[in-house]
């Protein structure tokens, strides 16, 4: 089989609307020149369209015509390098994926340790945000809670009742070993983080050992999160107010 019809046919496996890569495709290095020639021919064909340089999709078609990739879909291929997640979206795009607020950012954050990402590829506009700890495909659910924690205070029409409702549940969804790791990883995090995430785990009725949180805490700070009582029972032995 040509490299041509190798590539045509991984291709033709890909949904519409999907974003790709040269390393999603089964080439070896000595092929990216062929590999090139075929990319472009099948950009003229329409069949593919470009990105940006290296990122690639399919077009999608409906009856109302040709549907672009959303926001998610284009900024993937940049998470990744050489195969290995290094970043994730926080920000208000992924408090508006969490439920815990309706609007839309005009600009999407992207958090990661090893690199500084922007995007700026036509209407897709992406600001850099430093990660707390290195981001890995393990970890990145715990880091986007704990970005939710960490800017409870400044998600824009936030219902903090509903909002708790909504962590809890996240919360309970994770096993004792994720768990412990959420906890491990917090210890990274500003202490209103660690304390908000202890009285949260506290009032899930979670069995798990949260030494590590309140050993870690200064039992004189106070921190003031604006969350009462009467929506999370707990915040009084995390000072929180």
């Amino acid at each position: 089989m040509t490299i041509a019809k190798k590539i045509e046919k991984q291709i033709d496996t890909f949904e519409q609307g999907n974003t790709f890569t040269y390393k999603d495709l089964p080439i070896k290095k000595r092929e990216y020149s062929a590999t090139s020639k075929t990319i472009e021919r099948l950009i003229k064909k329409g069949k593919i369209k470009r990105i940006s340089t290296g990122i690639f999709y399919k077009p999608k078609q409906t009856i109302f015509g040709e549907i672009k990739p959303d926001e998610e879909k284009i900024i993937s291929p940049y998470l990744f390098k050489n195969g290995k997640r290094i970043a994730y979206i926080t920000g208000l795009l992924l408090y508006n994926k969490m439920g815990l607020t309706t609007q839309i950012p005009k600009e999407i954050s992207i958090a990661s340790r090893e690199k500084r990402i922007y995007i700026s590829k036509g209407k897709i506009k992406a600001n850099a945000v430093k990660s707390y700890v290195e981001v890995t495909d393990e970890n990145y659910k715990y880091l986007e809670f704990l970005d939710a924690l960490k800017d409870w205070k400044k998600i824009p029409d936030l219902d903090k009742k509903s909002a708790i409702t909504i962590l809890i549940n996240i919360l309970k969804k994770f096993n004792k070993k994720e768990t412990n790791e959420l906890i491990n990883i917090a210890l990274s995090y500003p202490p209103r983080v660690r304390a908000f995430l202890g009285a949260l785990l506290e009032y899930s009725g979670k069995k798990i050992n949260l030494n590590d949180l309140e050993e870690s805490l200064n039992p004189l700070s106070e921190y003031k999160l604006r969350i009462s009582k009467d929506i999370l029972p707990t915040i009084e032995k995390w000072n929180i107010k």
